[in-house]
């Protein structure tokens, strides 16, 4: 099996940093530092190696260092597998995102194709109690670590939605146009489903015999109104039939864009929304896990794990188990915390990085595991 691990990773004007540079060897890295220090920041950059908006969805702009307001920009030598790359992404001032991979310019679909990278976030400890859309997100961000290409036929779809939900709110009677729309949507959506349910199968796989502290947690997906048909024809033909209804809503009401995520606690038979608090943390972890394990075998290395303020929200044994399953994952993961002391069961096995904050501009200074 081959690697998968920052070498290099490098800050201009990001955030909090208006300039770091972090050297890094493939180990997990464990960054600490009082709150609002810019650890979060350095996570957030490396989301940015992968497709998408990055761990916080934030637009362009809102990522520039202020006051400067100058633009920012992440670079990254990049192992993966048996190649290392050289992977920059930036923004100008009112500008989207740019990729450049090799010094080629690239679109963000292609990141997916060199590096994986999965995350859990403070933010996401309430996936089971909120919307069903951060649960569609969430894995959605699972298939796309497995298919690149699912974020691709997403945002064909979404497009191809507004469009339709424009003609339903101005009364548009044409079928034509209707018909036009309703075909790619039809081909993005079967796409969709399909990969959404091999990327539910492939979790279960890997949860499945896996010697983990962490509870497998079974999923399935479910849609509010009806099961929906798995063809594009049948999509198309479903669309067509509830022109009238969605006509009267001003939007679509049937598609893979209401589907819902549902988890069990597999060992009690309770559903994620009805367990403990830490129980649903440990929940999210094991499917963190579970599609880390399986990319390692999908992709030929283990992804890059993102896992921020992972470590408080744990108790001394799980905290000590995490550490140990991402060590023999051989995965490069990033944490964060507020102290070197919830590193300590990763002394000799993790990089360190301590981050300070003065004035709103953040430094760093590496060093090893306390």
């Amino acid at each position: 099996m081959g690697d998968l691990a920052l070498l290099e990773l490098t800050l201009s004007h990001f955030r909090s940093h208006r300039a770091a540079r972090l050297v890094l060897d493939g180990r997990p890295v464990a960054i600490w530092g009082p709150n609002g220090a810019g650890k979060t920041n350095i996570l957030e950059a490396v989301s940015l190696l992968s497709p998408g908006r990055g761990l916080r969805r934030a637009a362009a702009d809102d990522m520039a260092r202020q006051p400067e307001g100058l633009g920012w920009k992440v670079s990254a030598v990049l192992k993966s597998l048996w190649q290392v790359h050289e992977v920059e992404t930036w923004a100008e001032p009112g500008a989207g995102r740019q990729v450049r991979i090799d010094g080629k310019a690239a679109t963000q679909v292609m990141l997916g194709h060199v590096a994986r990278v999965l995350w859990l976030v403070p933010v996401m400890d309430r996936l089971w109690q909120e919307g069903a859309d951060g649960r569609r997100r969430f894995l959605d961000r699972m298939a796309m670590s497995f298919e690149p290409g699912h974020a691709e036929q997403t945002l064909g779809y979404e497009k191809a939605m507004r469009e339709r939900n424009r003609l339903l709110r101005d009364g548009v009677g044409d079928p034509a146009w209707y018909g036009a729309l309703e075909a790619r949507m039809a081909e993005t959506g079967a796409a969709i489903i399909a990969a959404r349910a091999r990327t539910i199968e492939r979790i279960a796989l890997a949860q499945r015999g896996a010697e983990t502290a962490f509870p497998q947690a079974d999923l399935m997906l479910t849609d509010p109104d009806q099961e929906l048909p798995g063809t594009a024809g049948d999509l198309a033909a479903l669309w067509a039939a509830g022109r009238r209804r969605d006509m009267a809503a001003g939007r679509t009401l049937a598609g893979p864009h209401r589907a819902d995520l549902l988890a069990i606690y597999a060992a009690k038979g309770i559903a994620a929304d009805q367990c403990s608090t830490g129980e649903q943390k440990a929940l999210l972890i094991s499917l963190i896990l579970a599609n880390a394990r399986a990319l390692a075998q999908d992709f030929g290395a283990p992804p890059i794990l993102l896992l921020d303020e992972v470590a408080a929200h744990l108790d001394a044994g799980r905290r000590s188990a995490l550490y140990d399953e991402i060590c023999a994952l051989g995965a490069q993961a990033f944490m964060t915390g507020t102290g070197g002391d919830l590193f300590a069961g990763l002394a000799g096995r993790a990089q360190g990085v301590m981050v300070s904050e003065a004035a709103g501009l953040s430094a760093i200074e590496e060093g090893e595991v306390p």
